[in-house]
């Protein structure tokens, strides 16, 4: 209403940018009425663009404040270009009502009609599940050197954690720290390596102790059947070989041979040479000094040969090698020196510096020439050990006693280990409470590179383990736990890595047609090397239609336990040189293989595979018949309505009617079907056998001709097969 009595166009133009703006304060209100009554028109456009945000108009007001209407003002009406820019930059400003119309408009069009109707429905497409993703550690395993007297700061330094996590820890663990500066030993470093995720590797001074030459520790590797165990026997006057099931060696074993010339004692290692047994030559090589090569001289440098040459180079071993069976008539031991030059090992005889020696184990001769070599190389290597302080132990091999419980089998490498230490073996701790040698004669402490049996442990340790000697038996049981901790973990991990790559191999296999079954085996070993190298051996028998899951793997007995898992699991046991307890009724359908000779036992598992596979269904021929004449019988009512009847002789195999007729001209397949009928002297047969005629009608088939051949299909379920090497290695091929 206001607008009309003014009757001013710049006014209402005046007035519209003003409507936009904030509502000001009551008081200024009245002033702009007052200022109506009293001024011009024009005088009113002034004093409402005089609270315009942006707009200043001081220059229009005199010293009383009050505006004067005769100056010329049109100038001043709108802003400065100054003052749109500021105002435009300023993010807090707020918006005009054309800047929100843009805005609202912006908004429309990004979902207008027009964009929808374009819009087309989402493809129909099938279900396809995510893949699943490898767990994986959250950062990888760093080795971390500890040493005994470490104080926090430089193991923070040298892991990475700071101070406050790593006394965190120690609290968990109930160790008390004040300062970053204090001293840890080295099984609370090893306690911390492991929370934080990394490995340790304990270092010994020898600062202030005592250093003593120590007798070598000498590992016989070589191929299965060689005469390792029977040159052992030989350089100790003993029959072990004798003793051995199936005459082969299928554990290691340690010995102390006193040499008859130099009177001076070594330390023997004997490994299995058969091909399931890989993993006990290379503990072997991990832990010796010199490596002695057994070659056969009638037979040459073999599989296992050259694999022992491998596990030798990679722990950077020398070698001695000994060509036994030099006895024998067709023994050839230059033969055996150029295949091993040929491998690349730079004997004496070529200007290298790997010595050669003939013996004969059956005989006994070269033996002395053995020694020599063994003892010059051992002076060239001049062997010293650590004596005093705690011990440095490296397990070859663990059994379970029924009496005593479970035995450790260690070499010294450092240090003495007396009986009533504690000690950790991997994930096991005890209190040592006896110390054996070899021949089974009670000690009370044992010396480096001395080969001896312990009891006392809470549990069966893994080949391969390291013997660690704590202080206390706090100690002891706070690193097994944290190793045991560790080991679970690791393992989950693993487990859960091999179930998604055999997921991913599955359905792969599924995509081309393969049907895989499972077959789970739990084994039972009398030492726990062995029962590692027969479950090794068990799962290179994967196939491609049967997967060989080994759900435990033990030492010991086969208990009803066994049993009650064999039989939850629908699984068979393998017993490797172990004895079963009775088999109640209720566990009768579980199958118990008893061998002491791997040969067999891979030979039983093979057989029980092939059997269990469900085979790949082919098509093949059975027989095949060749057109010699065409005979036609008429239809009734029309010609087009007769049949063709082929007289065939069968060439080869057999024509049957159930079979698949397949028609071949000139090599090329014109038709393919079955057979509507078969006939031989007028009557109707289910077979003809080879250099019979019939008469043969294929469906719908009537075009033959003279020379035509009828192939007869036969579908058969083609099984695996169980191939078994020389040098033992097996495998199933599909």
């Amino acid at each position: 209403m206001a607008l009309r009595h003014l009757g001013k166009k710049g006014i209402q133009a005046s007035f519209k940018r003003g409507l936009v703006l904030q509502r000001v304060a009551e008081s200024t209100e009245k002033h702009i009425s007052s200022t109506f009554l009293k001024y011009t028109s024009e005088g009113v456009a002034f004093s409402f663009a005089r609270y315009i945000n942006g707009f200043g108009f001081s220059s229009l007001s005199n010293s009383n404040g009050e505006f004067s209407p005769t100056l010329t003002s049109i100038r001043y009406f709108h802003a400065s270009r100054k003052t749109l820019a500021r105002r435009k930059d300023d993010p807090d400003r707020p918006l005009s009502h054309r800047e929100r119309k843009k805005q609202a408009v912006k908004i429309k069009s990004k979902y207008s009609k027009q964009d929808k109707k374009n819009d087309k429905p989402p493809a129909e497409a099938p279900y396809v599940p995510p893949k699943q993703e490898r767990m994986s550690k959250e950062r990888d395993e760093k080795t971390v050197e500890v040493y005994e007297g470490m104080t926090l700061l430089e193991f923070s330094k040298r892991t990475g954690e700071s101070f406050q996590v790593l006394q965190s820890i120690l609290l968990d663990v109930g160790e008390t720290v004040t300062s970053e500066f204090d001293a840890i030993s080295m099984d609370v470093a090893e306690l911390l390596a492991m929370e934080i995720g990394n490995k340790v590797e304990r270092q010994h001074t020898t600062e202030g102790s005592q250093i003593l030459p120590r007798p070598p520790v000498v590992t016989v590797m070589g191929h299965v059947d060689h005469g390792k165990t029977s040159l052992l026997d030989a350089l100790r006057n003993t029959s072990v070989a004798a003793r051995e099931a199936g005459g082969i060696t299928q554990h290691v074993g340690a010995f102390v041979v006193g040499m008859p010339e130099s009177g001076t004692s070594i330390t023997f290692l004997d490994t299995p040479g058969h091909a399931a047994f890989s993993e006990m030559r290379a503990r072997g090589a991990a832990v010796t000094d010199i490596v002695v090569l057994v070659v056969a001289a009638d037979d040459g440098v073999m599989p296992q040969t050259l694999e022992a040459i491998a596990h030798a180079r990679s722990a950077n071993v020398p070698i001695v090698v000994a060509i036994n069976k030099c006895d024998k008539p067709g023994a050839d031991p230059e033969r055996v020196k150029n295949q091993l030059a040929a491998e690349g090992i730079e004997i004496e005889d070529i200007g290298g510096n790997v010595q050669v020696v003939e013996v004969s184990a059956v005989k006994c001769t070269g033996l002395d020439k053995l020694e020599e070599a063994l003892l010059l190389q051992a002076v060239d290597m001049d062997l010293k050990a650590r004596v005093d302080g705690p011990a440095q132990a490296y397990v070859v091999e663990a059994r379970l006693d029924k009496g005593r419980g479970p035995l450790a089998t260690i070499i010294v490498k450092a240090g003495t280990l007396v009986s009533g230490h504690y000690v950790v073996i991997g994930c096991q701790w005890g209190k040592l409470r006896a110390i054996r040698d070899m021949v089974g004669k009670t000690m009370d402490r044992a010396t480096p590179a001395m080969p001896v049996e312990i009891e006392g442990l809470k549990g069966l340790p893994m080949a391969g383990d390291d013997v660690i000697v704590v202080e206390s038996e706090n100690s002891a049981k706070m690193l097994s736990e944290g190793r045991t901790r560790k080991y679970e973990r690791d393992r989950l991990l693993k487990a859960e890595e091999d179930r998604i790559a055999e997921l991913e191999k599955r359905e792969a296999e599924s995509r081309e047609g393969f049907d895989r079954v499972e077959l789970p085996i739990i084994v039972k070993a009398d030492v726990q090397g062995t029962a590692q190298a027969v479950a090794d051996a068990l799962r290179t028998l994967n196939s491609p239609q049967v997967f060989v899951n080994i759900v435990y793997s033990g030492v010991g007995a086969v208990f009803q336990s066994d049993l009650a898992r064999a039989h939850a699991c629908r699984a068979c046991i393998v017993a490797f040189n172990v004895k079963s307890c009775k088999i109640s009724s209720a566990y009768v359908s579980v199958k118990v293989f008893h061998h002491r000779v791997i040969y067999h036992l891979l030979e039983d598992i093979g057989n029980l595979i092939v059997e269990k596979a469900p085979g790949v269904s082919e098509l093949e021929v059975a027989g095949e018949a060749e057109v010699l004449g065409i005979f036609k019988v008429l239809g009734k009512r029309r010609e087009e309505d007769g049949v063709s009847i082929a007289g065939c002789k069968v060439m080869d195999g057999r024509v049957f009617r159930s079979g698949l007729m397949r028609l071949l001209r000139s090599g090329e397949v014109l038709f393919e079907g079955s057979c509507a009928s078969l006939k031989r002297e007028k009557q109707d047969v289910e077979q003809v056998g080879k250099g019979n005629e019939c008469g043969l009608v294929m469906g719908d088939w009537n075009d033959y001709r003279v020379g035509d051949v009828i192939q007869c299909m036969e579908r058969v379920v083609r099984k695996p097969k169980f191939i078994s090497s020389e040098s033992g290695a097996v495998r199933i091929e599909c």
